[in-house]
């Protein structure tokens, strides 16, 4: 993932992810999970500002929506405008540099 600042961001996807920082060095920054497995995301740096859609886009399935949702906004996601139906079963954040991602209800 390109970034402005790879370690801030991938700070803040480690936590939410629930992820660690596994390396950082001046050009990029990896994050997995606690235990050995995949997937890992790297983070790179990337000086100009993203003129497209992002490529990768996450959808988040947490177990309580309202509950992760409040969490993500705290720690400084901000909800995108995008023209989706008033019962949708998700809902579009954009992280700090700006790549939208969705949070999405469980499955009942």
């Amino acid at each position: 993932m390109d970034a402005v600042d790879p370690e801030r961001l991938a700070r803040w996807w480690a936590e939410v992810l629930d992820h660690r920082v596994e390396s950082v060095s001046p050009r990029e920054v990896v994050i997995g999970p606690d235990i050995d497995g995949h997937p890992r995301i790297v983070f790179l740096r990337h000086s100009g500002e993203t003129q497209a859609k992002n490529r990768l886009h996450l959808d988040l399935r947490p177990d309580d929506l309202d509950g992760e949702l409040e969490r993500l906004v705290n720690m400084g996601a901000r909800h995108v405008d995008v023209d989706r139906p008033e019962d949708a079963a998700w809902v579009v954040l954009a992280d700090p540099e700006g790549n939208e991602f969705c949070i999405m209800r469980p499955h009942r």
